[in-house]
């Protein structure tokens, strides 16, 4: 199957973004990031078109979207739950947060919900240790958590699509 953006993607590529960095394979990550704001997620056809575009071999745009952990190779659930795992949220209490999400979501690290309403992940720092434990719902960061608010959380994104028991930062 052909990959397929939108002529606003494309346009976006080829006018803006390629032409900002001197050296056209500089601009791999902005055109990843636009690729994955279409389409959720980066596929192999979204690689390979990568590629292409910016006359790099496919291993070279594997390499980058396997090293940074912000892409996602697959499609995701709708609320992505990324818990940070490090020190501060560690001795902060982040255990407690990721156990009951597995709990209540029925879901282990790096799992999708069938419904595809939820996508959970323990990742390393999110860089928000002055709300620690915390955990980022999509592009919000969230903290500090507690069990009970989490619980709660989870029944509102559910229920609402939108999380208002927690205390949400920038």
């Amino acid at each position: 199957m052909p990959f397929e953006l939108s002529a606003d993607a494309q346009k976006r590529i080829n006018e803006e973004i390629i032409p900002r960095y001197p050296r056209k394979k500089s601009a791999i990550l902005p055109i990843l990031w636009e690729i994955q704001e279409e389409h959720g997620y980066i596929s192999r056809e979204g690689m390979l078109y990568t590629a292409e575009i910016l006359e790099l071999p496919p291993a070279h745009v594997f390499g980058v979207l396997t090293f940074y952990t912000m892409y996602e190779q697959e499609p995701i659930g709708k609320f992505h739950l990324q818990v940070c795992r490090t020190a501060s949220c560690e001795i902060m209490g982040c255990k407690a947060i990721s156990q009951k999400i597995r709990d209540k979501i029925g879901i282990e690290s790096g799992q999708t919900s069938e419904d595809r309403l939820f996508t959970f992940t323990e990742v390393e720092c999110l860089a928000s240790c002055e709300i620690a434990p915390m955990m980022q719902v999509n592009k919000d960061n969230y903290g500090p958590l507690t069990p009970e608010i989490v619980d709660v959380m989870l029944d509102e994104l559910r229920d609402h699509g939108e999380a208002k028991a927690a205390q949400r930062c920038l």
